[in-house]
């Protein structure tokens, strides 16, 4: 099935600038909100503890966050996941108070609503072992985007297409992360693999784009490489939004019925499949014509002949 006829002769590359300019300042917009905002860092990167209770009636985070905060608990976070009656509790690192004092403490609490509430399981991330997750999770990112550009590379033959994909892979986490800035919702792990998802899915659009530029370029010698991006663009159109449109409907019905616990996850896949194929479209395309990408870059043991070579 074919969303977009593959004759469609959209002029994507003529209007280029003017999608330079909306990421520019979708990035600006990020960045500044990730600079003064800041991230809503979860308990998986500031440290803190984790509690895991099931009650045999519907819990309602508003009470139980009210009641553990009039015992004294500071910054408290409760969410449903699984169903109404599962309770996850995520506390600050404890001062001055054991594991042990604290779980008796929540576990109180939580009888008062319901004696017969069961807390299954307890998790403590220290502030250290936090900061090694921060680290670690810059370090998959910068990683991830080298390869990115080696694999391309050694893919296409071409720098400017390498350019390309590495603008796009840098571009899409950069708006997501200025998302959750902005929304306040929770950053955690989940969210960091997901944003590894968005790059991959991104790329993974990209490279489809690049094949048949490729392939465009070796069928059409004397066409400007203009015209040649422009139908590969057309050309994979109905594939690109096709395969966003069936991942988002998967996605948007998680975000929907997943519960409060996967909605970090949820929403970095939807603003990031949003964002990457759009940047597939006008961004890593246009950044590599924009950078001088020809026939030759692509296919550099094919000369032209010169005067003096004919016969």
């Amino acid at each position: 099935m074919e969303f977009f006829k593959t004759n469609s002769r959209i002029s994507f590359m003529s209007v280029r600038k003017l999608w330079y300019a909306v990421s520019v300042a979708l990035f600006v917009l990020s960045i500044a909100a990730l600079l003064t905002k800041g991230l809503n860092l979860g308990v998986d990167f500031t440290g803190g503890i984790t509690i895991e209770a099931k009650f045999t009636a519907e819990a309602k985070p508003d009470p139980l966050r009210a009641g553990l905060e009039q015992a004294g608990f500071k910054d408290v976070q409760v969410q449903n996941f699984g169903s109404s009656r599962d309770v996850a509790i995520r506390l600050p690192p404890p001062e001055g108070q054991t594991t042990d004092q604290v779980r008796s403490e929540i576990e109180s609490v939580l009888k008062a609503a319901d004696p017969n509430v069961t807390v299954s399981d307890l998790y403590v991330v220290g502030p250290q072992v936090g900061a090694e997750l921060r680290n670690s999770a810059a370090v998959a990112l910068i990683s991830t985007l080298i390869l990115i550009f080696i694999y391309v590379f050694i893919r296409f033959h071409a720098w400017q297409l390498s350019a390309g994909a590495i603008f796009a892979a840098i571009h899409d986490p950069i708006i997501v992360l200025g998302f959750f800035a902005v929304s306040g919702i929770v950053f955690d792990l989940s969210v960091v693999a997901a944003l590894l998802a968005v790059i991959g899915y991104s790329l993974n659009d990209t490279v489809v784009v690049f094949d048949r530029i490729r392939e465009r370029f070796e069928a059409n010698k004397r066409l400007s490489p203009d015209e040649v991006l422009n139908q590969s663009v057309n050309q994979t159109l109905s594939r690109t939004i096709m395969t966003s449109l069936t991942t988002l409907i998967v996605v948007v019905v998680l975000l929907l019925l997943g519960g409060p616990v996967l909605q970090p996850f949820s929403a970095a896949l939807i603003v990031g499949i949003l964002v990457g194929t759009y940047s597939s479209i006008y961004i890593a395309s246009a950044v590599a014509l924009d950078c001088g990408l020809t026939a030759e870059s692509l296919f550099p043991t094919r000369k032209k002949l010169a005067i003096d070579d004919l016969p």
